[in-house]
């Protein structure tokens, strides 16, 4: 399996040192223990973790600045978070999820892994954007596969400071999401940078990365008060 991951990882050109590999290594028995016992992740294979999951979430790593603070929005079973975070020591990471139970199983990866610069809270996105110790915030918010680009985009882009990034990680042709996503996008503030394809085990998976630039700070918006 790490084996798998070291030249997708070198594909990618990223370089993992000895203990890196170890934390992922003790990343994925946690994994499968419990995907065994709660429902984590459909993907089991030993090959496809490594390469949908981990080199997957690894693609991100040129769009991320060492001393960014990052928010993995729905974060599922630590992806992309988990191997971000393995990777850059240097940088924190914010994980949620909405099912307590992928709290549970990320709280004790990062207690067992002693991954000093994680944190996860069980919060659904679009309450945890309004908070003010959460609202623009991050350097970075990331998410993939959760929702439509119009929908993750307002509720991603809140918790991204202006001058930030939100980085969608999409599928091959994600256009029509992009172009549908144009007037959300401008309301909350962003503005889409660029797509950026990347290619994994020998071009037979593709997708994308849409990176969408915070232009301006927006307000969180208040609900009225019925009379």
């Amino acid at each position: 399996m790490m084996e798998y991951l070291k030249r997708e990882a070198e594909n990618l050109g990223v370089a993992l040192s000895g203990s890196q590999l170890g934390s992922f290594e003790e990343f994925s028995k946690l994994l499968f223990d419990w995907n065994e016992k709660v429902n984590l992740t459909a993907i089991t294979d030993p090959e496809e973790v490594a390469i949908k999951h981990y080199a997957d979430s690894l693609s991100v790593l040129p769009f991320i600045k060492d001393g960014d603070y990052c928010a993995d929005v729905g974060t599922g079973a630590g992806f992309p978070g988990i191997p971000l975070a393995i990777m850059r020591p240097g940088n924190k990471f914010h994980l949620l999820d909405s099912l307590n139970k992928r709290v549970l199983f990320l709280n004790a990866a990062i207690a067992a892994l002693g991954l000093a610069n994680v944190s996860c809270e069980h919060s659904r996105a679009e309450d945890a954007a309004k908070r003010e110790d959460m609202h623009e915030r991050f350097d970075v918010a990331m998410s993939r596969a959760v929702a439509g680009m119009p929908q993750l985009s307002a509720w991603c882009l809140p918790f991204v400071k202006a001058g930030g990034v939100f980085l969608a990680m999409k599928g091959p042709a994600p256009e029509q999401e992009a172009e549908e996503a144009k007037e959300a996008i401008k309301v909350a503030g962003g503005r889409l940078e660029s797509i950026e394809k990347v290619s994994l085990a020998g071009g037979t998976i593709n997708h994308t990365i849409l990176v969408v630039r915070k232009v301006r700070s927006v307000p969180v918006l208040k609900s009225k008060r019925k009379k």
